[in-house]
């Protein structure tokens, strides 16, 4: 992998609430995906990049199931962004694009729950928009594991880089 300028770097966490890190998945669980976001997010922020932290909100809805706040581990802290989707991905109707433009970023580095499901999306949308786009493929965990495997060894190469959590931090500079 080549090396990220930290400063024009954002890692974006799709997804970790409580009600969506206890879905059963595969091929690793929420509890594994999370600890693996935790340790980016800190070499992240270490580095001088940007954290971002995505959580969805059902439209229309007065009151979000239970579970639908930011996992204790993943809160936003000083100087994080935090973006509420009402959509799959992250960038679709909400000032995601417009925060990462302001702030002068150029990478882009994914990571959450589920891989086919709102980090695709949030992918594909960073890559229309010129992003350099990096999937982090062992922190992020499908619905079933044949739908992360699809994605990883068939969307994700046509639209970005893919590396794993290891590769990732070695990257950053």
């Amino acid at each position: 992998m080549n090396p990220l300028e930290s400063r024009r770097t954002a890692l974006i966490l799709i997804d970790l609430m409580p009600r969506i890190i206890a879905l059963d998945t595969a091929p690793f669980s929420g509890p594994a995906v999370l600890e693996r976001s935790v340790a980016l997010a800190a070499a992240t922020r270490a580095a001088g990049g940007l954290v971002v932290n995505v959580r969805v909100e059902r439209p229309g809805v007065e009151v979000q199931p239970e579970g639908s706040s930011f996992a204790a581990e993943v809160v936003p802290q000083p100087g994080d962004l935090e973006i509420v989707k009402r959509t799959i991905g992250a960038f679709g109707r909400s000032p995601l694009d417009a925060e990462l433009q302001s702030r002068g970023i150029a990478n882009v580095a994914l990571a959450g729950i589920a891989t086919n499901f709102g980090v695709e999306s949030t992918g594909r949308a960073a890559s229309d928009l010129g992003y350099e786009t990096f999937f982090i493929t062992d922190a992020m965990t499908g619905l079933d594991g044949a739908a992360h495997e699809f994605a990883v060894a068939n969307v994700f190469p046509r639209i970005g880089e893919v590396c794993t959590t290891a590769e990732y931090l070695s990257g950053l500079k």
